[in-house]
């Protein structure tokens, strides 16, 4: 343990300078997948509860359940289908409006983050490049003051060890593409998802209603007032 440690420690000191920002990439990149993990996971995006709701409602039939359900919840489809829910009395058009605006919104909050893995994976090997250039800088600018078999190898060996830097920011880059391509597929799948259960749930809503696709009007209790002719 202590001489795995010990050749770690080696490996990152004689990387040079440029290991510090690929270090730091590196604590960046698995801070951001672990935060995304737990955001990205599906009841916390899409509880089944609301789905089952959604499929449940019967065109035409009320929704009292369902927004008694989201009301408190702070998920991305219960904010997206309370904006449906809450824009019911106005027309087919204006509320189809209002859940396109909620839902881009709640994308930019999805993918919040993905734009840093995005970043790493194209600077970690740069950096890592950047790192070898100046080691082999280093080497060469002593291969005129050398001589020997021995001090050739010290060469060779300075040689290797510039590429430290190359080999530790691919393998930064490599684990953050991957984690990237993951969940932008998973933003993906998951907007097309909600996309389908919001138009299912605003067409049971709306289902047999007139042509300005808004709620029939309340239905009101009246009194019928007797009136009598007043005297002569």
């Amino acid at each position: 343990m202590t001489e795995a440690l010990t050749n770690v420690i080696g490996f990152f000191q004689r990387g040079g300078l440029f290991m510090w920002p690929l270090l730091i990439c590196s604590i960046v990149a698995l801070t951001t997948i672990i935060l995304r993990g737990f955001a990205l996971r599906e009841k916390n995006v899409m509880p089944l509860v609301i789905e089952s709701e959604i499929e449940r409602l019967m065109p035409g039939g009320s929704a009292d359940r369902l927004m008694r359900i989201v009301e408190n919840d702070q998920s991305s489809l219960a904010r997206i289908v309370r904006v449906a829910l809450q824009h019911l009395r106005s027309p087919r058009s204006e509320n189809v409006e209002a859940v396109q605006t909620r839902a881009r919104h709640e994308m930019v909050i999805l993918e919040k983050g993905l734009i840093v893995l995005e970043v790493i994976v194209g600077i970690a090997p740069l950096l890592g490049l950047i790192g070898a250039v100046s080691g082999l800088v280093h080497v060469f600018s002593h291969l005129g003051l050398s001589s020997g078999a021995s001090d050739t190898r010290q060469i060779a060996l300075g040689i290797a060890e510039a590429l430290n830097a190359t080999v530790f920011g691919l393998s930064i880059a490599v684990p953050t593409l991957v984690a990237f391509s993951y969940f932008s597929k998973k933003v993906e799948v998951m907007s097309v998802e909600m996309e389908t259960l919001v138009v299912e749930l605003i067409a049971k809503c709306y289902f047999g209603r007139g042509v300005q696709d808004v709620p029939p009007p309340v239905r009101m209790s009246t009194r019928t007032q007797v009136l009598t002719p007043s005297p002569g």
